[in-house]
C-alpha cells in the first residue's frame, strides 16, 4: 500500500475534524486559514478540499469558500439504500470469489475490531468498522463495484459515523459482523447477504432516528460565517 500524498493526508485530518464536528455542518472551509495552520501552501489544501468534496463531505460555490455538507435526510435514506445494494452484491460476489487468504484478512480486521472495540477512540474504531466493508467490497474482484461501493461509502461517512457513536448496538453488531464472517468462510451466500441486509437495514433505521428532527427535503440554513472568501 503506498503512502498517503500530501492531499491525501490533508484530507484525512479535515474529514476527520468534520466528523468530530470541529467544522460543523454549513461551515465554511478557509483554505487560507486551514493551510496556514497546518503550515502547508494554498495548493494541497485546494486538492485536499476536492477529495472531500468527491466524497460529498464538502460543498464547493464558485467565488466562495466551499462549506462542510448538511445533506437532508432524503438524501441520505437515498444513498443508504443504495449502499444497501451495493453491499449485498459485494457479499454475494466475494463469496464466490475472495481468495482464502482475503477471507483471512476480513476475519482479522473484524477481530481487531472487536478486540479493540471498547478501548478505541470512537473516531478510530469507526474507521476499523469501515475498513471491513471496503475489504468485502474488495474481495468481490469486481472493480467497478468496488469503486461504486467507496463513492457511496464515503458519501456516508458522517451519517454512520454519528448512528454508530450508540455504544448500546455493540452487541448486535459484533454478532452480525462474526456471522457476516462466518458466511464467508463456509461460502454461504445466503448467510453472508442476510447478515448484510439486516446489519444495514439496522443502520438505516438508525440513521433516520438520529436525523429524525431534521426535515426531509428542506435545508437547514447556511451558517452566515459560509458566505466569506476563502
Amino acid at each position: 500500500m503506498t503512502n498517503p500524498t500530501l492531499p491525501e493526508q490533508i484530507a484525512n485530518r479535515l474529514r476527520r475534524d468534520i466528523l468530530r464536528g470541529k467544522l460543523a455542518p454549513g461551515a465554511p472551509i478557509k483554505e487560507r486559514d486551514n493551510a496556514a495552520e497546518l503550515g502547508v501552501s494554498r495548493t494541497p489544501m485546494r486538492e485536499a478540499i476536492r477529495i472531500l468534496a468527491k466524497e460529498g463531505l464538502v460543498i464547493l460555490r464558485p467565488a466562495r469558500s466551499p462549506i462542510v455538507a448538511n445533506p437532508t435526510l432524503k438524501e441520505v435514506s437515498d444513498q443508504l439504500e443504495v449502499l444497501i445494494a451495493l453491499e449485498i452484491l459485494s457479499g454475494r460476489l466475494a463469496v464466490e470469489n475472495a481468495t482464502d487468504d482475503e477471507i483471512a484478512a476480513i476475519r482479522e480486521r473484524n477481530e481487531r475490531f472487536i478486540r479493540e472495540f471498547d478501548s478505541a477512540d470512537v473516531l478510530d474504531r469507526f474507521e476499523m468498522d469501515m475498513d471491513f466493508h471496503f475489504a468485502i467490497a474488495r474481495a468481490s474482484h469486481n472493480a467497478a463495484l468496488a469503486e461504486t461501493h467507496r463513492a457511496y461509502l464515503e458519501r456516508l461517512w458522517r451519517a454512520r459515523f454519528l448512528s454508530a457513536r450508540n455504544r448500546h448496538t455493540k452487541d448486535r453488531v459484533i454478532r452480525q459482523h462474526r456471522e457476516i464472517v462466518r458466511g464467508l468462510e463456509q461460502r454461504d451466500t445466503e448467510l453472508v447477504t442476510g447478515e448484510i441486509h439486516a446489519h444495514l437495514k439496522n443502520l438505516l433505521d438508525a440513521i433516520r432516528d438520529k436525523f429524525s428532527d431534521q426535515p426531509d427535503t428542506a435545508r437547514p440554513a447556511e451558517d452566515p460565517a459560509a458566505t466569506g472568501k476563502g
